[in-house]
C-alpha cells in the first residue's frame, strides 16, 4: 500500500535544492545540506538515454525530505514516471510537474497518485495565463515560477527586469489560490551578491521560497526567505498591541497598524513557528 503525502507538505518551505536524477553520488550530499526539500530531477537535468535509470535511482532514494520532478505528463517519459511512482512503496514529499498548462494535467497526476502533494511549474505564457485554474486544482500545495523556460519563450534574458511582469502575475495567481510561491533558481553560480539581491526582491514581492542548484546558494536564500529574529519579535509585538487595542487601527512604531498589516505580521509569525518546529 502506497503511503500518501499530506497536503501540508509545502508549508514552511523556503528552499528547494535540485539534483540530477542521473547523478546518484550527489543525492547524499544534497540531503546533508540545509535545504528544506531536495528535488531529484528527472526532466531537464537528465539526458534522454538516462531517463530509465534515473527514474529507478530516484524512486530508490525517496525519503522524507525528497521531492521528484517528473517529466511532462503528456509525454511518454512522464507517463512512465507516473507508472513507476504508482508502484513505489512510498510517495516523495512533493511531486513537481514541469511546464503545466492546464488543471487537467494536475488531475492526471492526482488520478495516478491519489493523495500526492503536487507543485506545478508555470513555465510558459499559456501556463501563466491559466495559473489561477492550475493553482485551484485538488492536490496542489504550492506553485513554482519557471523563469528559465518562460524567458526562452519570450526571447529575453533570465533576469529580474524582463520577467518582472510575469512574476507579478504568478504571485497574484498563487495569492488567489492561497498557495506558497517558489521562485526560479539563480543560475550564476559564482555571483552570490546577485543571488542575495534577487532572493531579497523575490521575498519582498511575496515569494515564500526559492529553488537552488547548488548547496552553497542555500544560506543566501534562507537569509532572504526566513523571518529574522528581529522581524519575528516585531510581528509578535505588533499583534499583541493590536489585540490590546481591541483590534482597532493604532499607531505602532511610528506607522499605522490595521488589519491588512496585521495579516502580514500573522504570516510572519506562522513562518517563524514553522521554522521553530523544524
Amino acid at each position: 500500500m502506497m503511503e500518501q503525502s499530506s497536503d501540508g507538505a509545502a508549508i514552511g518551505l523556503t528552499s528547494l535544492l535540485f539534483v540530477p536524477g542521473s547523478a546518484p553520488a550527489r543525492f547524499a550530499k544534497a540531503l546533508a545540506s540545509t535545504a528544506d526539500i531536495v528535488c531529484i530531477d528527472l526532466e531537464d537535468a537528465v539526458a534522454v538515454e538516462d531517463k530509465d535509470s534515473a527514474r529507478s535511482l530516484a524512486i530508490g532514494a525517496i525519503a522524507p525530505r525528497v521531492a521528484i520532478r517528473i517529466n511532462g505528463v503528456l509525454l511518454p517519459e512522464g507517463i512512465a514516471d507516473l507508472a513507476a511512482l504508482a508502484m513505489a512503496p512510498v510517495l516523495p514529499a512533493l511531486v513537481l510537474m514541469p511546464k503545466v498548462e492546464s488543471a487537467n494535467e494536475v488531475a492526471i497526476v492526482r488520478t495516478a497518485l491519489p493523495g500526492v502533494a503536487i507543485v506545478p511549474l508555470i513555465e510558459t505564457a499559456r501556463g501563466l495565463r491559466l495559473a489561477h485554474d492550475i493553482g485551484a486544482a485538488p492536490g496542489v500545495v504550492a506553485m513554482m515560477f519557471g523563469g528559465g523556460d518562460l524567458a526562452g519563450e519570450l526571447g529575453v534574458a533570465l533576469a529580474w527586469e524582463p520577467l518582472l511582469v510575469a512574476r507579478g502575475a504568478f504571485i497574484l495567481a498563487c495569492a488567489e489560490a492561497g498557495l506558497p510561491a517558489i521562485d526560479v533558481p539563480w543560475i550564476a553560480l559564482d555571483d552570490m551578491a546577485g543571488l542575495a539581491d534577487e532572493a531579497e526582491r523575490a521575498s519582498a514581492m511575496g515569494f515564500q521560497a526559492k529553488a537552488a542548484i547548488h548547496p552553497h546558494q542555500l544560506d543566501a536564500i534562507h537569509a532572504a526567505m526566513r523571518p529574522s529574529t528581529a522581524l519575528a519579535a516585531e510581528a509578535y509585538a505588533a499583534i499583541a498591541a493590536y489585540e490590546a487595542a481591541g483590534r482597532r487601527a493604532i499607531r505602532f512604531n511610528g506607522r499605522m497598524l490595521e488589519a491588512p498589516i496585521v495579516r502580514r505580521y500573522a504570516r510572519i509569525i506562522s513562518m517563524a513557528k514553522t521554522r521553530e518546529q523544524h
